[in-house]
């Protein structure tokens, strides 16, 4: 009869634990489930509220502000509530939650110390978002690392070159950056010409080429104002320099430059204008007198 009483307090027992465990499951099952909602939830009241005031912005440059900094607001908001369903899972896990908040000083203190450089990467991702310094979609310089920005958050900014590689550049190595894509851009054109050649000539056919091209209604809106030839920009061993530009939109300049420097190589061989390469002449020595 003993034996049988305990039995059965044993299996009121087992049955009790297993109930509090699934109990325990089943609110963490919550928690996480709860969490995930929130997560998608909130980031696509920020996609919404991004696309809505980017309907109402006419400048570009605006909305690709508005993309980045909503890109950067889902990563923040993603990192937050998972921190807070993480605690929340610890304590049903039996795992007092005031000792590691308590502790959260102490060891963000030690990390501090020991990962100065993550530390200077977000405040520095921080910074270049406020300053609205590059965004999703521009064409920027950073330090050696150079192409089109994929990514902005607050630890690293992502770029592509031009032969397709990615570059991860964490944003506390950032010292300086130069945009390409901001309200215009110049297509520099530098030209060499025989010295022989009328310069006043040469700049004038420059001049007539820009202009033709500028009238095509496939460059009429890229290229903004008039060719600017400058003049003379040096002598080269066998040429003359003429530097010109263009005043251009942004990313534009590239194709501007290449399309015109094809334009402009027909135009000197049309108009009989020198275009040199570089010689070299050879000078027998003289035989000795015996």
């Amino acid at each position: 009869m003993h034996s049988s009483s305990t039995l059965l307090q044993y299996i009121a027992d087992t049955w009790a634990a297993f109930g509090g465990l699934m109990s325990a499951a089943l609110r963490i099952l919550v928690i996480v489930g709860a969490a995930w909602l929130t997560i998608v939830v909130t980031q696509r009241g920020i996609r919404a509220v991004r696309l809505r005031i980017a309907s109402r912005l006419d400048d570009p440059e605006a909305v690709k502000r508005a993309e980045t900094l909503g890109r950067a607001a889902r990563y923040v908001a993603a990192v937050g509530i998972s921190m807070i369903a993480g605690m929340l899972v610890l304590s049903e896990l039996g795992v007092s939650v005031a000792p590691l908040l308590g502790a959260a000083g102490v060891v963000g203190l030690a990390i501090g110390f020991g990962a100065q450089s993550l530390v200077k990467d977000y405040f520095t991702g921080c910074f270049l978002l406020l300053e609205n310094q590059l965004r999703q979609g521009d064409v920027v310089r950073l330090g050696e690392h150079s192409g089109l920005v994929e990514e902005v958050t607050l630890r690293y900014v992502r770029l592509r070159d031009y032969d397709g590689n990615v570059h991860f550049v964490p944003n506390g190595q950032i010292t300086t950056v130069v945009n390409m894509s901001r309200g215009h851009a110049h297509a520099v054109i530098d030209v060499g010409v025989g010295y022989g050649e009328d310069l006043a000539h040469a700049m004038q056919v420059m001049r007539d080429t820009a202009s033709r091209m500028r009238a095509e209604p496939a460059f009429a809106r890229t290229i903004l104002e008039p060719l600017e030839v400058a003049g003379v920009e040096r002598w080269d061993a066998s040429a003359v320099i003429l530097r010109a530009r263009f005043r251009v939109m942004p990313l534009e300049q590239w194709t501007v430059r290449r399309e015109y420097l094809l334009r402009l190589h027909r135009a000197f061989l049309e108009s009989g204008i020198d275009i040199p390469y570089p010689q070299l002449t050879v000078h027998a020595a003289r035989p000795a007198p015996t």
